[in-house]
């Protein structure tokens, strides 16, 4: 498909003689929000980890923006604007919600080293970015705080505003609604459809199906690995094969 920023074709993945991941297929549409939901244990952040160069795949190929990335590393992937957040969280425990902005952005908060490296950019211009940032993810008040003084709606808001700060085309969040009262949840929800609106495209993954069919566009489901189904969230809601994996 001509808009299809990322697509993979026959990916597996196999941990000796354990099937996490069989012959998946996938595109995310650039500008969508995309769903990828299953129970526990079905493959989802196995996906992501594959996605994102964490886990090397046993067969099949990923694209992404126009290029085949199935064998670059990681940080590779990033550069070329991929980012994600982890279903436990990842943020800097020990650093400000500012630095972990800072350090999504490239720059360090702090320390001359860091500064250096930073070239060209204006710490005027830097504080701008992380300002917006933190305000579109109603942050502010929370900047000069550490992280682990943060409760987890909190920590949350604050790994997917460090992944935002790189500038990716592709967002994978993995799991973002785990441990969020329904306000949270769906506060949560509105700053997603904020940052597509910005121009990103957004992969969720969710274990909570009636949170990402409000969210997504449309939906993957993953059970034992393999895709079900897919189309949109009230195709996908009714679907027998579904509802079995759900419910059966």
């Amino acid at each position: 498909m001509s808009d299809a920023l990322l697509a993979l074709s026959g990916l597996s993945r196999r941990f000796g003689g354990l099937r996490a991941l069989e012959d998946v297929d996938l595109e995310a549409r650039e500008g969508e929000i995309l769903g990828l939901i299953g129970p526990n244990g079905a493959g989802k952040s196995t996906l992501f980890n594959c996605l994102s160069g964490h886990l090397a795949v046993s067969a099949g190929r990923i694209r992404f923006a126009g290029r085949d990335v199935t064998r670059l590393a990681a940080a590779r992937r990033a550069r070329l604007g991929m980012a994600r957040t982890f279903q436990l969280g990842k943020a800097f425990q020990s650093m400000t919600v500012r630095e972990n902005v800072a350090a999504g952005l490239g720059i360090a908060a702090y320390g001359s080293f860091w500064r250096s490296l930073a070239g060209r950019a204006s710490g005027g211009a830097r504080d701008r970015r992380s300002n917006a940032i933190l305000e579109r993810f109603d942050l502010r008040s929370q900047a000069g705080a550490r992280v682990r003084e943060l409760p987890m709606g909190v920590q949350r808001r604050v790994e997917a505003a460090r992944a935002f700060a790189t500038g990716p085309r592709l967002l994978l969040l993995d799991e973002p609604a785990a441990g969020l009262t329904h306000g949270e949840a769906e506060a949560f929800a509105g700053m997603v459809r904020g940052v597509r609106d910005a121009g990103v495209t957004i992969i969720v993954i969710e274990h909570n199906m009636t949170f990402a069919m409000r969210l997504a566009e449309r939906m993957y489901v993953l059970v034992d690995g393999r895709i079900i189904a897919e189309g949109p969230p009230e195709a996908v809601r009714a679907d027998p094969a579904v509802v079995d994996a759900y419910l059966g």
